[in-house]
């Protein structure tokens, strides 16, 4: 490449960005009427009102309310992120699944503390959970498996999450056999297939406001047993 086609291309990687700024700060967020939230009636633990704000959220409009961030360490503490279902919320905790052999199980399984994010933009909420994560044993992660839908237990099949794709062809191939086993085997076990709790020792309501007086409630484990929660407010 001669300097004056390179020279072209840097204007146009130039424009580029001007235009990609440009969209980033004509961008609005808390668009529309938000709901109030009133920290002083907020109950003294965080799962009634996790319940109530995802519903509430579920009632508004917001697509696929039940799915979140999940944020794990390896053993060099450098974190990672996806996305994914929630399968409860009960008073042990929050649960989640997946194989214990992909990248966030062998992650958890060295380092078992993580995070969770919830954000609803048509309410303008966000939910932040943080704690201990401990698994189920092999009955209580079949179980699970067995709730949710024939596609979920093809994909808990064929398994090698997380492992290098020599080509997309490889994994049709693939998904043909599982769901080929799951039409004469609808019972049939995905071994590396693990449901996890994560037991939370801080729980954080975030409201958003137009005039960005959003309010931030924390709930802390309180108590030499930690069955109690301590409930403050946070500057936004």
């Amino acid at each position: 490449m001669d300097a004056e086609q390179d020279g072209r291309r840097g204007g146009d990687e130039d424009e580029e960005g001007r235009a990609f700024r440009q969209l980033l700060h004509s961008l609005r967020a808390g668009a529309g009427e938000l709901p109030g939230f009133v920290p002083e009636e907020a109950p003294v633990e965080p799962l009634p009102l996790f319940r109530r704000w995802l519903r509430e959220a579920a009632e508004a409009g917001a697509p696929e309310p039940h799915t979140m961030t999940l944020a794990t360490a390896d053993a060099d503490g450098r974190p990672s992120l996806r996305t994914v279902m929630l399968h409860d919320a009960d008073e042990r905790g929050w649960h989640f699944g997946s194989h214990r052999t992909s990248r966030k199980g062998r992650e958890l399984a060295h380092r078992p503390y993580a995070a969770l994010g919830f954000y609803w933009a048509a309410v303008g909420r966000q939910v932040r959970v943080s704690g201990p994560v401990t698994t189920a044993g092999p009955e209580e992660s079949a179980a699970d498996l067995r709730r949710r839908s024939p596609d979920a237990l093809v994909a808990a099949l064929v398994g090698r999450q997380s492992e290098v794709l020599d080509s997309y062809e490889e994994l049709i191939r693939a998904f043909d056999t599982a769901r080929a086993r799951v039409a004469r085997e609808p019972d049939a076990v995905a071994p590396t297939w693990t449901r996890y709790l994560l037991v939370p020792d801080e729980v954080e309501f975030y409201q958003g406001d137009r005039q960005r007086r959003h309010v931030r409630l924390r709930y802390r484990r309180a108590g030499a047993a930690g069955t109690g929660w301590r409930r403050e407010l946070l500057w936004p």
